[in-house]
């Protein structure tokens, strides 16, 4: 018979290894060239920001539905956060004025998310306005398109993929100019 008090204990915390590798994962994708290249993405440091965003969304979705999920959507939050911090202490920004900038960052995570979510309910040109709005900055509405079948494909293609190949980073995206190719 278990002790009675077990059930007192502080949740596990992700495996580091676990978020790492999922993190690796995100901004992998991120950096493909193609979205820059073929689909309009800024090369930018916005740019590559607001994409970055995207494919963290992406993942936090599909980790609602996992095992342990809360406490890994947390864990992979946090360690994006401490990725913006490193990359603004990288980029000389002052320490008084960091706070300031990952004030700015975590809202527009959250209004990024929140838009993407409401737009992901209300179909796909919804979707596209959103992407075009904050990852083309206003321009480009057909590649905002082409963006939106691929956040959808790749919405499906993480949904496919069971908890175990989520949490052990062995997922794949679709690739960025064709969303219709799965992995």
């Amino acid at each position: 018979m278990p002790w009675p008090f077990n059930h007192f204990r502080k949740p596990r915390m992700a495996a580091r290894g676990t978020i790492e590798a999922i993190y690796g994962m995100i901004v992998t994708q991120a950096r493909e060239p193609a979205f820059y290249r073929d689909l309009a993405v800024p090369d930018t440091v916005n740019g590559r920001f607001d994409l970055l965003v995207l494919h963290l969304w992406m993942v936090l979705r599909r980790l609602n539905s996992a095992e342990g999920g809360v406490e890994l959507s947390q864990a992979l939050f946090d360690r994006f956060c401490v990725d913006m911090d490193d990359n603004l202490r990288e980029m000389g920004v002052g320490d008084l004025t960091v706070p300031k900038r990952m004030q700015a960052f975590g809202e527009a995570f959250y209004g990024r998310a929140a838009a993407y979510d409401r737009a992901l309910t209300a179909g796909e040109e919804a979707l596209a306005q959103a992407i075009c709005k904050n990852i083309l900055n206003g321009e480009g509405i057909e590649k905002a398109r082409q963006l939106a079948r691929y956040a959808e494909a790749a919405i499906a293609t993480l949904m496919e993929y069971d908890d175990a190949a989520l949490k052990g980073a062995s997922c794949k995206f679709p690739l960025p100019a064709n969303p219709d190719t799965q992995p």
